[in-house]
């Protein structure tokens, strides 16, 4: 029996979590702000197009959201028809966007004085987990809340687990991106090196990626940054911008200092200010490798 569900916000990330509920034969419910994404989904998957967040959610037990920051999640979930004024009792909320734990704590509050779950949810794994149905998820929130969305996480997540209250959520992201913007950092400093010293660059990773210096972003990124063949289109730069953004804020409100992620999170800026906001995160490289000059 299919249950009733909706997504809000159908990019990179949230489209393919949004297929993967209705291939598992869920009556769902989608809005985006861009319409004809929403036309496009629902021509392929099947499902209703929502006029506005509260018409997606109207009846929904379970709720997805991947939009691109806090003002962004703030007008899709309490703003004019915004969806927490549609929320049925004992529904769950799950926020995938990349945010700030204050924000997540705002809305945890918001909803439990409404009668319903909110998990922040964010996610890691990039496009091709989504797609594959593969992403890592960390959850903060009640976990009563934890146990009504785990049936529905179950069909894109291979990893979902409950970190804490609202807000832990976004924090444990947020030691996500600090460890993977300097991984993306090592990356792009050791292929430059390699390259400008003569060294067959594929071969090397091919060789590292056996040892101790393996990664997910060297086996999956490193290559196609050795080649100069990164994606223009991805939107990663503008993201990890925003990201590490976050994570510092946060850093100063804990009092902790993080001297590395803030130089990286200032190479962003720089890429952005390169006109390559739209470019994936490994972009990175573009400020020292010579056939981006």
């Amino acid at each position: 029996m299919s249950d009733k569900v909706a997504y809000l916000g159908l990019g990179h990330m949230g489209g393919p979590m949004a297929m993967h509920l209705a291939n598992a034969g869920h009556d769902i419910a989608v809005y985006n702000r861009t319409r004809s994404k929403a036309e496009a989904f629902v021509t392929r998957y099947g499902g209703r197009i929502a006029r506005t967040p509260a018409d997606a959610v109207d009846g929904a037990v379970y709720v997805g959201m991947c939009v691109f920051g806090d003002d962004d999640v703030k007008t899709v979930t309490m703003g004019e028809d915004g969806a927490f004024h549609s929320m049925s009792p004992d529904a769950v909320f799950l926020d995938h966007t990349t945010a700030t734990a204050e924000t997540a704590e705002l809305l945890g509050s918001e909803a439990r004085k409404r009668g319903f779950y909110y998990l922040d949810a964010p996610v890691a794994g990039a496009e091709e987990a989504s797609k594959a149905g593969q992403l890592t998820i960390m959850i903060g929130g009640p976990e009563e809340g934890f146990e009504v969305a785990r049936p529905f996480l179950n069909t894109y997540a291979k990893a979902a687990e409950l970190m804490g209250p609202n807000g832990h959520g976004q924090l444990t992201k947020m030691v996500n991106q600090i460890l993977i913007s300097a991984n993306m950092q090592g990356l792009a400093e050791g292929i430059v090196m390699g390259r400008e010293s003569g060294l067959d660059m594929e071969k090397v990773l091919d060789l590292l990626g056996q040892g101790s210096a393996q990664s997910w972003w060297l086996d999956n990124r490193g290559s196609r940054m050795a080649r100069a063949e990164l994606d223009q289109s991805d939107g990663g730069t503008a993201n990890m911008t925003k990201d590490l953004g976050i994570c510092l804020n946060e850093a100063r409100r804990q009092g902790v200092a993080l001297p590395i992620t803030s130089l990286i999170s200032q190479f962003y800026v720089e890429v952005s200010a390169r006109g390559r906001a739209a470019w994936e995160s490994t972009g990175l490289i573009t400020l020292w490798d010579k056939r981006y000059k």
